[in-house]
């Protein structure tokens, strides 16, 4: 059986998860979010947990065991903990500010760029003296958090040479020697 699969999902205190159609639902105090699930994936609540059972042992069906159990539990960790991500902007004259939904960039284009982003993420942008400003961004989804994450970071990736771009914090990107290192 799939590691991934074969483990149950354990509901946390103030999460309900509801099982409709082949729909999962899960609501918790950081929001309400819900999966399809292929009707050959079994998906049952006993007893404080949710378990995720496969009909049989084919390619396919091993394939998606582990992946609705791991969409079920990154949904219900969402709406009971939430998911944060946060970003770094590596670069003179690289800022970020917030207003409301609206994520103004500046990352030495000749224009600044501006990101609508979708009402399930919470955004707030930090600008502290010597330092790099930060994008810290906040969400109960998962998948759309990783997805927007990266829309902004395709804006100006780090490059290897002066690792100037966007980066997450804690992220090591691999830096090249310049021309002057190959010259002998």
């Amino acid at each position: 059986m799939s590691r991934i699969g074969k483990s149950p999902i354990a509901i946390p205190a103030g999460v309900t998860v509801q099982v409709k159609d082949h729909v999962v639902s899960v609501k918790g105090p950081k929001g309400e979010l819900s999966q399809q699930v292929n009707p050959d994936i079994d998906v049952k609540i006993e007893d404080g947990h949710v378990i995720v059972t496969r009909p049989d042992d084919e390619r396919e069906h091993r394939a998606m065991h582990g992946l609705y159990r791991a969409l079920i539990h990154n949904m219900v960790v969402g709406v009971s903990e939430g998911y944060k991500k946060e970003m770094e902007l590596v670069g003179v004259g690289y800022r970020a500010t917030a207003t409301g939904q609206v994520l103004e960039l500046a990352l030495g284009f000749s224009h600044a760029i501006y990101i609508k982003l979708p009402k399930e993420i919470k955004v707030e942008a930090k600008t502290e003296r010597n330092k790099n400003p930060l994008i810290i961004l906040e969400s109960s989804d998962k998948q759309l958090l990783g997805q927007v994450c990266a829309k902004i970071r395709s804006l100006r990736k780090p490059e290897p040479y002066k690792g100037k771009g966007i980066k997450f914090v804690g992220e090591i990107i691999r830096r090249k020697s310049g021309k002057s290192a190959n010259a002998k």
